[in-house]
């Protein structure tokens, strides 16, 4: 089953999805788009580092 925003994402595809291809553009879309939602309602929790962990 497909939605409109189902049909937008695999009609928008990034340039590097677009470099590579998809044999299957609107299963990608429901895979990329059902990843997005599971990120949105249980997002990881912020990495803690101490001040000698931080990047230089």
């Amino acid at each position: 089953m497909t939605d409109d925003r189902t049909d937008q994402r695999a009609a928008e595809m990034l340039p590097e999805e677009q470099v590579v291809g998809s044999d299957d553009p609107h299963a990608q879309a429901e895979a990329i788009l059902a990843d997005s939602d599971r990120r949105e309602e249980h997002p990881e929790p912020d990495e803690e580092r101490s001040s000698d962990q931080t990047a230089q």
